[in-house]
């Protein structure tokens, strides 16, 4: 693999940056609510005008069709002037529910919500996690009956990121109520708005309240939404993991190598209770050295599981291991700022904007868990990838 930029990766960051210099947002994104919502949908509907939307979506659903290589070009050159990297309110839409149906739904659900999607009109959330289900998936109660062209869904779902703002969700249901485990369950597309539905807002230790407990009371939501076939929402979910996992972190390591460069310079300038620079600190310096080489071997390892999305159009189970050891660096960066900060880490409000290092320090410890916790990640490698026995 050649990981250096081609004469037409050159042009491509060269293109990207002259848009970006026009066109990418002078302020920050509000924290949440309605004002970040419309920071969302503005920002995609300005992406999709100036033909900037699904960079690395197929040309046949409305993407520029273009490598991944060249996708993370683009994100480094949005991360580099500031704008949208994770992408809020179309984050799901974008990285989950998107390359989901692309991969697996039928023509008319594509052509569907695909359009709607790039251009910011539709905003998704995903009701995967239960109570007593969110590590261990398989162990999900929520119910859908088939009644007529119908099915019935009743249950609960919790940490429904976004749930207050969707329009949509991708939701994973027991549709056969003598399955186990894996067997039985269905991925739905689910209507926000639907009689029964109920969306409860969650706040969480960083002040903000953008996950949701999620409530069904006998929603009915048309076969037609049924994504594969039913009983068979296992694969389906396991093609939105591959998504989420392999391509939905690699915003978070482009973002690592701003993050890593801002702490350093914070080292520089920032005194220990001892007087002395942060940078001074041997123990300190040896940490930074550390992560910023780590970032980079993670940023090689993008672009491997970049390729193999460009070779075979879906990432494989080796993005568990980007998931886990992104998350990971994420932690031990945050970890690091909070020994160089010493007391000022504690100086925090409410939202990003109070403390941009204190609310990623929080959120760190989300990140080992969203998405599948690293003890799964770990469990996903040790199965798919080396092959290991499973414990008993």
């Amino acid at each position: 693999m050649d990981l250096n930029e081609s004469l037409e990766d050159r042009r491509f960051r060269e293109e990207a940056r002259a848009w970006l210099a026009d066109h990418a947002p002078r302020e920050a994104r509000p924290s949440e609510g309605a004002p970040a919502l419309a920071f969302d949908r503005d920002w995609q509907r300005t992406l999709y005008d100036g033909g900037w939307a699904g960079v690395n979506w197929p040309k046949a659903y409305g993407g520029r069709g273009l490598s991944g290589f060249q996708y993370m070009i683009w994100l480094q050159e949005c991360a580099r002037v500031g704008a949208p990297v994770r992408t809020g309110a179309t984050y799901t839409g974008l990285y989950h529910a998107g390359p989901t149906l692309i991969a697996r739904a039928n023509e008319a659900q594509k052509a569907e919500h695909l359009p709607k999607i790039l251009k910011g009109d539709t905003m998704w959330c995903q009701g995967f996690s239960e109570p007593g289900a969110g590590t261990d998936l398989a162990a999900l109660r929520c119910r859908g009956e088939v009644q007529g062209d119908e099915i019935v869904v009743n249950g609960h779902k919790t940490w429904t990121s976004n749930g207050q703002n969707a329009d949509l969700q991708e939701l994973l249901i027991r549709t056969d109520p003598e399955s186990t485990r894996h067997r039985g369950l269905t991925w739905v597309i689910c209507d926000m708005r639907s009689a029964g539905l109920q969306v409860r807002p969650i706040r969480t230790m960083m002040g903000d309240s953008h996950v949701n407990d999620t409530f069904y009371d006998n929603v009915r939501i048309p076969l037609s939404n049924v994504v594969g076939e039913i009983g068979d929402g296992w694969s389906v979910a396991m093609s939105t993991f591959a998504f989420e996992r392999g391509i939905g972190f690699i915003g978070d390591q482009i973002e690592l190598v701003e993050f890593v460069e801002a702490l350093i310079a914070t080292a520089r300038k920032t005194r220990l209770s001892n007087g002395r620079l942060a940078i001074e600190d041997d123990a300190i310096a040896q940490n930074l050295a550390a992560l910023k080489a780590e970032i980079l071997a993670l940023r090689s390892m993008n672009i491997g599981g970049l390729a193999y999305l460009d070779r075979h159009g879906q990432p494989g189970p080796e993005g568990s291991m980007m998931k886990l050891l992104i998350t990971t660096v994420y932690k031990k960066l945050h970890l690091v700022a909070v020994e160089i900060l010493g007391p000022e880490i504690l100086e925090f409000g409410e939202g990003r904007a109070s403390n941009p290092w204190t609310y990623r320090y929080l959120f760190s410890w989300v990140m080992t868990i969203a998405g599948g916790s690293n003890e799964i990640q770990r469990d996903v490698i040790a199965d798919r990838i080396l092959g290991l026995p499973r414990a008993r």
